[in-house]
């Protein structure tokens, strides 16, 4: 995030700042994916069934 304000800041072309800014999205999604199976597998995971694991997970990716 840093290098797109840096970008912002230095007046780059629009089109290399929302390429930028694509990446830092994808990688926060991708962050919350796996804060969120982190949290099935360590949290919720000790008190459901497998079954209810998967259907989470499965939720999860539609996050």
């Amino acid at each position: 995030m840093r290098h797109v304000i840096e970008m912002l800041e230095d007046e780059k072309p629009c089109s290399d700042i929302a390429v930028q800014m694509q990446a830092v999205e994808k990688a926060v999604g991708n962050a919350k994916r796996v804060l969120i199976h982190d949290h099935i597998d360590h949290c919720i995971g000790t008190e459901s069934s497998e079954a209810e694991l998967a259907e989470l997970r499965a939720l999860a990716k539609l996050l």
